[in-house]
Formats: C-alpha cells, sequence, structure tokens
C-alpha cells in the first residue's frame, strides 16, 4: 500500500510573518486560553523574544540547548506545564521557537500531554496513540527539516530515537527568514552543520531504495538551493536555506534517510554530540555508499573553512563501542532503505564498528 501521508497542514513564509504569530493563535484559545512558548535561551534579552505575543495566563520557558532533548527532560516538562495549567487543565498550544533541538521539544511536548506514560515509552515508530495538542513550529535555524517532519528525535535511557507519528506532525509552521539574520556571520559552523543535516537528507534519500517521484522532486530542489547556498553563497541564502530545509523534509517524509543517519544516532548517543556535526563526521566516511555526495560536501566544508573532528572515538572503551553499534544496529528503516532487505548482510557489526573506528 501506499503510504497516506501527512504533511504540515498551514505553513506561512516570509520576511517580517513572524508578526502574524497572535492573530494565528487567536482562534486556537479555545479552553484553558493558555498557550507555552519555548524558546531557546540563545534569544534571552534578545529583541525576538521582547516580540513574543504574549498574553496573560501563557507560559514563556526559555531552553538551553547545549545538550540535544532528552526522554526524562520531555516528563520534565510536561510536568512543568501541568502543575502550571493547574486542575487537569491543558495548555491549547505550544509553540516552539528556535532549532531542531527546540522544535523537536515542542513536537515531544504536544505528544505527551496527551498520551499517558514517559517519553521513552514512544520511541519508535507508531507507538503514538492519541493526537497531539496543537502545536507550532518557528525555525531559527535552518536545515534539520524538523519544522516538517513526523519525527521529534529524543535521547532516551537506552537509544536516541524519535517520536516517529503522525501526531507528531505541526499542525502551523511559520517560516521567517528574518530569524536567520546573523547566524552565517555570528555562528557559522552551527550554521554549516546544520545546513549539512539538510544536505544529507536530500542525499540519502536520493540514492535510497524507497525513493520515488515524489520524494525526488522535492530532494533534487532541495539540493539545487543547498548548492546555491554552500557553493555560491548566494545573496539570499537566508531564503533558500530555509526552503532547503522545508524541501528536504518533504523528501525524506515520503522516503527515508539512510546509513549516515543510521551510524550518526549511534555516534551521537554515546558521545553526546550535536545531529548536524555527528551526521558531517559520519558522512566523510561513507565515499564508498555516497560517492559523489561525500566529494560534494567536503567541497562545501572546504569552501566554508570548516574543518570536521577527527579522532573523537580513539579513547573509547569496548563497551561504549559496543554501545554505539546496538544503537545503530537498530535503525532498520533506515538500512532498508539504504542497502535493501538484505542489508545485514551488506552492513554486518564488524563493518559498522571499523567505520567508527575511523572517526
Amino acid at each position: 500500500m501506499y503510504r497516506n501521508l501527512k504533511v504540515v497542514p498551514r505553513v506561512v513564509f516570509g520576511r517580517g510573518c513572524f508578526d502574524q504569530l497572535d492573530g494565528i493563535l487567536e482562534p486556537q484559545r479555545t479552553g484553558s486560553g493558555i498557550m507555552v512558548f519555548i524558546l531557546d535561551d540563545f534569544f534571552e534579552g534578545k529583541p525576538l523574544e521582547k516580540r513574543l505575543p504574549l498574553r496573560d495566563g501563557d507560559l514563556f520557558l526559555r531552553m538551553n540547548v547545549d545538550d540535544e532533548p532528552k526522554t526524562k527532560g520531555i516528563d520534565a516538562l510536561c510536568e512543568q506545564i501541568r502543575q502550571f495549567c493547574g486542575n487537569g487543565r491543558l495548555p491549547d498550544g505550544v509553540i516552539g521557537i528556535g532549532g531542531g533541538s527546540v522544535l523537536d521539544t515542542a513536537k515531544a511536548v504536544s505528544l505527551m500531554l496527551t498520551n499517558p506514560g514517559e517519553a521513552h515509552e514512544y520511541q519508535g515508530w507508531d507507538l503514538i496513540q492519541f493526537p497531539a495538542i496543537y502545536h507550532v513550529g518557528i525555525p531559527t535555524l535552518a536545515g534539520t527539516g524538523a519544522e516538517v517532519s513526523r519525527t521529534a528525535v529524543l535521547t532516551g535511557p537506552v537509544r536516541k530515537l524519535g517520536l516517529n507519528s503522525d501526531h507528531t506532525v505541526f499542525d502551523q509552521v511559520i517560516l521567517d527568514p528574518d530569524l536567520l539574520e546573523g547566524v552565517q556571520k555570528n555562528i557559522p559552523e552551527q550554521w554549516f552543520w546544520t545546513g549539512m543535516d539538510c544536505y544529507i537528507h536530500n542525499v540519502e534519500a536520493l540514492c535510497g531504495t524507497f525513493v520515488n517521484e515524489y520524494a525526488r522532486a522535492f530532494g533534487e530542489q532541495s539540493q539545487v538551493l543547498c548548492r546555491e547556498v554552500f557553493l555560491d553563497h548566494h545573496p539570499e541564502s537566508d531564503e533558500k536555506l530555509m526552503m532547503a530545509s522545508y524541501f528536504g523534509g518533504m523528501s525524506i517524509a515520503y522516503s527515508q534517510v539512510g546509513a549516515c543517519h543510521a551510524l550518526s544516532y549511534g555516534l551521537s548517543y554515546v558521545l553526546g554530540l550535536h545531529h548536524g556535526i555527528a551526521n558531517s563526521i559520519v558522512f566523510d566516511y561513507l565515499e564508498d555508499i555516497y560517492p559523489e555526495g561525500v566529494k560534494e560536501f567536503r567541497a562545501m566544508a572546504e569552501r566554508n573553512n570548516i574543518t570536521i573532528p577527527r579522532n573523537l572515538t580513539s579513547g573509547l572503551s569496548e563497551a561504549q563501542m559496543e554501545k554505539m553499534v546496538e544503537v545503530s544496529t537498530g535503525m532498520v528503516p533506515l538500512w532498508e532503505n539504504c542497502l535493501g532487505k538484505e542489508w545485514q548482510e551488506k552492513m554486518p557489526k564488524e563493518r559498522m564498528r571499523k567505520l567508527f573506528n575511523k572517526m
């Protein structure tokens, strides 16, 4: 059967469109009237924080993203929100404003406010039982595709894996290129790592066994935009990268990522690396699987004066190495997309271990 794909039902794009947020939220204030705003604490004291359309009774949370979101953290946030709302009430909406970690947190919180148990119990595919509360994604970094994906990636007690479900998808996305202003200049490495997540999404989708013309159309256009941003330094790079991220997320929504993401989940689980940099480290060693993609990736790194970190796994214990392999092996749909149903014959654990040893 063909997948009946769930996509973000409402999207607004354009410079300055963030200012429409209050009007977008107004019709949703039909229950408790409470909106939960989760903002990357990078913006503490900055103009964006002052532009939030907070109303009396809303809950404003600053989120530190030094570490990627964990299942325990999601559980704690949900408890904090429930106590704030009181009397068994729930907020009318959750709004995430930031990079991929903040967007994934907003998605996960909106799910776990309506589903029983703890977040780690829902790490996997289509385990969510009940629809989330209304949730809005507003990216201030571009590349992860979190604004359009059906997953909220979390690190749990035994693995790093997303809450993958149709209910995870945002109800509304606001894509304002003004929110990316200064990222390339002020935090160039973060800008690059996040953008490469998008580029790698496309390579894995376009080279995968799951690819179809729907996924191909989005992935190919996203690659065109990535090249204009990271090789040509187009003057409208913010707009182009924001749309590349959106298209890249749409591409994998109807296909899947592959070997790089599977291995990066293991690497980042053990080393605590952020998703974009973990992907970049891994991808640099996959030229036998993605030869053209790795070649172009290296050209992008050179063009932007980025040095890929090396020798990160040299001092790991046997237990840590085994954990990386275990986490990566669990990414079955990713391996099947990359190598087909016989992926375990083509990517045995020993081959994974050799790849990790190179990193």
